[in-house]
């Protein structure tokens, strides 16, 4: 067990007593954990749960560390006419949001308000977010930071099954795959719990595949590496359906009972023939033959997706073309089978479901849909005409803060987008450019520090909450501590502000409560959860949706029967190839990719504020491949300039054959001067609206003595 920073003497820890059972408050696997009391500190042991089956990861041994660090915020803070924070009361801080808010709308009209929420807010949060901004606020305009991590992933499954749940199938099933193809996804790193499900699939004669431009913890417990050209993930695919095609390892049985337009996907996929795919992708075309017969002579075959292939702006595309070749194998909608898209943050898929999305209202309803529309006012008290309609995607919003045709103020909780969001300096000159910002957060993260009202929040052990994990297993996060005093929970600040501001429905701040009026919203929706409560996630290890009433056992497996389109057939799309927007060039000659690494989690607010952690992974660094490095005259450790056509940062350099001779790689952790996103491309995903984080144009610069960087992001306005 890992000791936690010790309480200060005014924080209210609840005295020792049998250990409190919750999850980690950090990736979608959500590992088991037991909090324990020990003084005046809590410690994190491991829980058996059937996710981790007693592991967790070194962020979720030391997440314990967060509750009682000395970085907490524990006062509202109000910037004054110097342009420096004061300490206030809650009274004040509420009182002067409320009269900004209104006054910007009375002078800019209601959407003049944005709402920016996270994939890390419980899924009653979620929930009474979405709430507030469409019946508090009058908004359109709120999106979240999920739209930078599953929104293409969810695109795609709708299109394909009429259902985005990021797994149709539990965890457990992984083991039982004969072959795995796992595209640009490190979990061994990511999520390294999970890597005992792959270990188990080997240990049983299964084989795994990876693609990935880089060679990871990951790809050394494959069978094959295909090392893949960023951003062409969509032709590698096509051209694992042709030689499937050519060969006939497709199911024709399956393709003419359970899915539709296969002939129109058939016809794009016979120009991929294995050497022109070989020329776009670098995957050497005996490499392609291997991974498509692997894959179609198998009895159960997976196909898994992460973030790689999800943040480009052509990544609806990437998707469709994998289900393609899924429904084509016709591993799909089977025990052991499927396809599957591992959702990154702690509560990524309950995040996309409940109404915090641009588009949706909760239940995953779609927001102009009528009925959905008065089901959902109903259950409000509100008339359906009073609810907005669709609002601007979170990157769309960002971007034209602060302009007359954009919002004028903001309220963004439980996201750090100064970091997070592509072409960072330009997001933080809108955010700058606003007439008011407030930020609920536990730190003061890079964005509170622009905020005019930074609100203290309560942390994941300090509420009870319920999330839900990337297999659809909703699960409840017991609380073990008590906030510190001054601090409030971020259901207690909505149901403040909702009330302050004459909102026409009611704001629970109960966490159960709003769980209940949670249940009575879904009733009937894609993500149902009217079968769920606290009393039943009390006695289970979770639930999976949908679950629509109490006698239901939930569903661990969807489309074992049909799929969730209208006529129950799974849709094949016909996907070309579309290169990246952007390509190296003479000026930016190299491909430039971000990641995550294993020490660190999102905008690293948290991580970077742990001990242990920076000793893993203390600074940000570029991986170039040793070739590259000699023709700079880079050598290992090199403070070294990354410059695309947004900018500028600066990397140490980690020289390493693991990357391809075209490619950079960087961590997305850090910020100011080290900020990978001040880098990547806001192109956007045409059906989602995701940004192209993982595929730009770059060069790399030596920085002599005469090149110092002078050049750091403000910490205030």
């Amino acid at each position: 067990m890992m000791e936690a920073i010790s309480a200060r003497d005014d924080e209210m820890i609840e005295p020792a007593g049998a250990p409190t059972p919750t999850n980690c408050p950090y990736c979608a696997l959500q590992c088991g954990m037991n909090l324990v009391h020990e003084g005046r500190t809590i410690k994190a042991a491991p829980r058996d749960f059937p996710t981790s089956n007693g592991g967790l990861c070194q962020k979720g041994w030391t997440a314990a560390e967060l509750l009682g660090h000395r970085d907490r915020l524990r006062t509202p803070l109000i910037r004054d006419s110097r342009s420096e924070f004061r300490e206030a009361s809650w009274d004040e801080a509420v009182d002067r949001i409320a009269a900004e808010f209104e006054n910007i709308q009375r002078r800019h009209g209601r959407d003049a308000i944005g709402v920016f929420g996270g994939g890390g807010l419980t899924n009653e949060k979620a929930y009474l977010l979405g709430k507030f901004a469409r019946v508090a606020l009058c908004t359109r305009n709120i999106d979240y930071n999920g739209r930078f991590c599953m929104a293409s992933a969810a695109a795609a499954s709708l299109k394909a099954f009429g259902l985005d749940r990021g797994l149709p199938f539990p965890l457990a099933d992984i083991s039982g795959a004969e072959t795995i193809l796992l595209v640009d996804a490190n979990v061994a790193e990511t999520m390294p719990p999970i890597m005992q499900y792959f270990e188990a699939q080997r240990r049983r004669g299964g084989h795994l595949i990876v693609a990935d431009p880089r060679a990871t913890a990951t790809t050394r417990a494959a069978r094959l590496h295909l090392q893949l050209t960023p951003g062409t993930d969509a032709a590698l695919a096509n051209g694992l359906l042709h030689i499937a095609i050519a060969e006939d390892l497709i199911d024709h049985q399956f393709i003419a009972a359970r899915t539709s337009s296969y002939q129109s996907a058939r016809k794009t996929a016979v120009a991929y023939w294995p050497e022109r795919v070989e020329r776009i992708t670098g995957v050497p075309a005996h490499q392609l033959y291997e991974a498509a017969r692997m894959l179609g002579r198998s009895r159960t075959t997976m196909l898994l997706t992460a973030r790689g292939a999800e943040q480009q702006s052509n990544s609806v595309n990437n998707l469709l073309a994998l289900t393609n070749l899924a429904l084509a194998l016709g591993k799909s909608g089977k025990p052991h089978c499927g396809f599957g898209c591992l959702t990154g943050q702690g509560n990524g898929q309950g995040g996309r479901e409940h109404g915090q999305k641009a588009d949706q209202l909760p239940g995953y309803r779609s927001i102009e849909d009528a009925a959905a529309r008065a089901h959902i006012a109903h259950i409000w008290g509100v008339a359906p005409d009073s609810l907005p309609h669709a609002g601007s995607s979170a990157y769309e919003m960002l971007d034209a803060a602060g302009t007359d045709e954009g919002v004028r103020a903001m309220f963004v909780i439980g996201s750090n987008i100064a970091v997070t969001a592509p072409n960072a300096r330009r997001i933080r000159e809108r955010l700058t450019a606003l007439d008011f910002l407030v930020v609920a957060d536990f730190f003061m993260s890079e964005t509170a520090r622009l905020a005019d009202v930074v609100l203290p929040s309560a942390q994941w052990a300090e509420e009870y909450g319920t999330v839900t994990n990337l297999e659809g297993r909703v699960i409840l996060r017991q609380r073990a501590a008590m906030p510190p005093p001054g601090v409030r929970t971020d259901l207690e600040i909505l149901s403040t502000l909702a009330k302050r501001l004459g909102g026409a429905a009611q704001f629970p701040s109960e966490p159960e409560a709003v769980f209940d009026e949670l249940r009575r919203a879904s009733a009937g929706g894609v993500a149902d959860y009217a079968g769920i409560s606290y009393e039943r996630l009390a006695k289970e290890p979770g639930v999976f949706w949908p679950c629509p009433d109490q006698s239901h056992p939930g569903t661990p497996r969807i489309f074992l029967d049909r799929y969730a389109t209208p006529d129950g057939r799974a849709r094949f799309h016909a996907i070309e190839y579309q290169p990246p927007p952007e390509v190296p060039d003479d000026d930016f000659p190299f491909f430039l990719t971000t990641g995550r690494v294993a020490a660190h989690y999102q905008s690293g607010t948290q991580t970077r504020r742990v001990a242990q952690l920076m000793k893993a992974a203390r600074e940000a660094f570029v991986e170039i491949h040793p070739a590259t490095a000699r023709g700079l005259g880079i050598v290992l450790g090199e403070r070294v300039r990354i410059v695309t056509r947004r900018g500028f940062a600066t990397f140490s350099a980690r020289i390493s054959a693991s990357i391809r001779m075209d490619t950079l790689f960087v961590p997305f952790h850090w910020a100011d001067e080290s900020s990978a996103n001040a880098l990547t491309n806001p192109a956007l995903d045409r059906t989602s609206k995701m940004p192209e984080f993982k595929v730009c144009a770059a060069r790399v610069e030596r920085i002599t003595p005469a090149q110092t960087d002078h050049q750091h992001f403000s910490d205030t306005r």
